[in-house]
Formats: structure tokens, C-alpha cells, sequence
């Protein structure tokens, strides 16, 4: 008896004719035999959460390092809320669910240890040697570091997954070649070469709900983490008119209750009208582009998943209000000096004795490779460490490591 994969209602609600469809996947750069029980972006999201990859996330942190305490976001809780917004933004606009969880599952991989501290440190170590980006380095993990497949390197996700993977944040050049953001990763061009993703154009609208429900997370998640950890209050919140509104509301509704509460009631009310700003948006758009396919969406001349203005602008005025109070407070600045010194260090004492990354899969042949290729080899195991493990190595190479309390 065979199954009839057509009939097991993949991808959840039915989709729109501008949603990715699993069935005409552009495949993957190894072809592979399809599955009787799972579409193709279902198979690419339950290869992302079985990777070394996704485990490592739960002790890479992002503002607050992990000796704050257990309650803070990790990357791993960070990336699971916003899987859980992509979600919910791909069931409302008739999207395939599966491909817009796995651009959210996978979009942090290429994150180093310390948050953006540390991706910061190790660009600065590796300008000579081209630089660090995060998504270059995320697509260098799902199509080359992660090794557990027989037959291939990396997970050989399909096209449209690691399209997304790059490209959710919107096109990385324009039509004449040039790089809308600065220079194209190296790593991202060489891919293309093998596997050309298009990098001229939008992603798939599963794509762009993944980058922004990403926005949404973080801006919710650091009011929340900033209001657990006293660099925030209540009074500062007021300065914006959208959350004074969402907390005269909760006032008006519920009078007066505990803090803890207080604070669930104002975020819960954030996600849910950023969401459906976002849903409002695309639908308009949608209405005006009239789109037929998934080609329609990348060829656009917008973005179609985005805030209003309004909302964009609230957006700005949160993003400013977490960078004063919190990104650049003095307690953070100062753990921060310390991460980026950690990182500074390893990648100094690894490159003069690569035998120092005893866990390191190429370790015997970096002494032979060119100082770029050594470089690389050495931001990679760097990226992949958690914070924890890249503390414990310098305290191993090191008489003194910062204190990132």
C-alpha cells in the first residue's frame, strides 16, 4: 500500500496562489528522492531543529550574557517566538506555514557567541580576511559546516529555504550588481555560483514574514528582558505613545495588578497589533500587485510584508528607547568590552597555534592552508561556540577572563 502525499494537507490551511509551493520547489542542490509523508519545507524545517546548529542556540545570548540569570532570552527562546509569529503571520496571509517556520528556525545559525558583541568583535578580527556577516555565515553552516549526511555537506535544504535564509531581510543588490547594504558576503556570492538565489530580488512572502516577525520578537522580547532586569520602568515606556496607550488600556481594563502581570498584558497586546498591522499591510499590497505566483512577490518593487508607517515609526521610537536604556547602558557596555575581548583573544590564539581547537574537524590541515583560508577556519569554529564554551576556553588559554557579570 502506498501513500498518497497530495491527500495529507501539507503546509496547513490552504495556500494562495502567491504562496512557495512545496511541489514545485525549485529542489535542492543534491537531488534527493521525495518523502511519502512530509512536503520538502517540511523536511528542510525538521533538518534545521535535529542540527549541532539549533542546539547551540539555548547558551548563545543576545543582550543580557548568561550569568544575568536563567528568566532572559536566549537565541533558542528568541527564535522559537518568532517561528511561533511566522507562523501565525503565514496561516493569516495563506502561506505555506512549514517554509515560513523554517526561514524563522534557521535565521540566527550564523549568530556568534555575546550577541552582536561578539559577531562585532570577530568582523573586526576578520576585515583583512573579507569580514563577518552573520547570515554569509548562517548559509555556510546549512550548506557546508554542518556535517551529519552521508552523501552531502551541510543539510541541502531547497532553493527556496536557503533564498529566504539570505534574503529575508530584502534584496542584497540592485539590478546593476551593486550591494543594496555594503559588499555582498563572499561566502553568499560563492554559493550563488553553485546554486544562483537571486540575490537581485525579494524573497518569498514566507520570507518576509519570518524578517518581520524577527523585529517583532526582539522589540517585545528586550521591552520585557529590560523591564525584568530594572534597566527599564514603567515611566520610561510612557515616552511612547504606543506603549502609554497599551498600558492605559490594561489600566483601564484590570486596575491595578502585580508587575509580572502588568508586563505580560502590555506585550501581549504589542505582538498581537503588530502582527495584524503587518497582516493589513500585506494584504493591501497584495490588492494593488494582484500577484498570480510566487515570482510576482520576489519581482515586486516593494517589500510586501512590512509595518504601516505608523508603525514603523513606533518601531524606531522602541528601537531608540532599548539602545539608550539598555544596548548602551554602562553595566552593558562593560560586558560587552569584556565578550569582545574574550573574542579578540581565542581568535589571536588560534591562529598562532591552530592546534588549539582540538575539536575542530580540519584541525590537522590548517597548518597548510593559506592565512585567509586559516582565518576562516577559525571564525567558523569561533561563530559556533556558546557562550559558556568560549568562556571556559579562555579561562584553559588565559590567566584572567573578564568577568561577564
Amino acid at each position: 500500500m502506498t501513500i498518497d502525499s497530495r491527500a495529507l494537507g501539507f503546509g496547513g490551511t490552504e495556500r494562495a496562489v502567491y504562496a512557495a509551493d512545496p511541489w514545485t520547489t525549485r529542489g535542492r542542490l543534491f537531488p534527493e528522492p521525495s518523502s511519502p509523508t512530509r512536503s520538502e519545507f517540511q523536511r528542510d524545517r525538521d533538518r534545521i531543529v535535529h542540527t549541532t546548529a539549533f542546539r547551540r542556540l539555548k547558551h548563545k545570548t543576545q543582550v543580557f550574557i548568561g550569568p544575568d540569570g536563567d528568566h532572559y532570552r536566549t537565541r533558542l527562546t528568541h527564535t522559537i517566538e518568532v517561528a511561533q509569529i511566522a507562523r501565525a503571520l503565514a496561516r493569516a496571509l495563506k502561506l505555506d506555514e512549514d517554509l515560513a517556520e523554517g526561514v524563522a528556525l534557521v535565521h540566527d545559525f550564523g549568530h556568534t557567541p555575546f550577541g552582536h558583541t561578539g559577531e562585532d568583535a570577530l568582523h573586526e578580527v576578520l576585515i583583512p580576511f573579507g569580514g563577518f556577516d552573520h547570515n554569509a555565515q548562517s548559509l555556510r553552516i546549512v550548506t557546508k559546516l554542518e556535517r551529519r549526511y552521508a552523501e552531502f555537506d551541510g543539510l541541502n535544504l531547497t532553493w527556496e529555504t536557503l533564498e529566504g535564509l539570505v534574503k529575508h531581510n530584502g534584496p542584497l543588490m540592485d539590478r546593476n550588481g551593486k550591494g543594496t547594504r555594503g559588499p555582498v558576503p563572499q561566502p553568499i556570492l560563492d554559493y550563488c555560483e553553485l546554486h544562483d538565489l537571486e540575490i537581485a530580488s525579494f524573497a518569498s512572502l514566507e520570507a518576509q514574514v519570518a524578517a518581520i516577525a524577527d523585529d517583532i520578537a526582539y522589540n517585545t522580547h528586550d521591552i520585557d528582558d529590560g523591564l525584568r532586569s530594572g534597566y527599564l520602568s514603567f515611566d520610561m515606556l510612557e515616552d511612547i505613545p504606543f506603549l502609554a496607550g497599551l498600558m492605559a488600556e490594561v489600566r483601564d481594563r484590570y486596575g491595578r495588578i502585580e508587575d509580572e502581570r502588568f508586563t505580560h498584558e502590555i506585550m501581549r497586546r504589542q505582538i498581537t497589533r503588530m502582527v495584524e498591522d503587518v497582516i493589513a499591510v500585506a494584504q493591501q499590497r497584495l490588492s494593488v500587485l494582484k500577484p498570480r505566483s510566487a515570482h510576482d512577490i520576489r519581482a515586486a518593487s516593494q517589500v510586501t510584508a512590512t509595518f504601516s508607517e505608523g508603525m514603523a515609526e513606533t518601531d524606531r521610537q522602541i528601537k531608540a528607547m532599548l539602545f539608550k536604556r539598555i544596548y548602551r547602558h554602562p553595566d552593558i557596555m562593560r560586558v560587552r568590552a569584556g565578550a569582545a575581548e574574550i573574542v579578540t583573544d581565542l581568535f589571536k590564539a588560534y591562529m598562532n597555534d591552530p592546534a588549539l581547537m582540538e575539536s575542530h574537524y580540519w584541525v590537522d590541515q590548517i597548518p597548510k592552508l593559506s592565512e585567509a583560508a586559516r582565518a576562516r577556519h577559525v571564525g567558523d569554529f569561533l561563530a559556533g561556540m556558546t557562550d559558556t564554551y568560549a568562556v571556559r576556553a579562555h579561562q584553559r588559554l588565559f590567566d584572567h577572563t573578564p568577568d561577564l557579570r
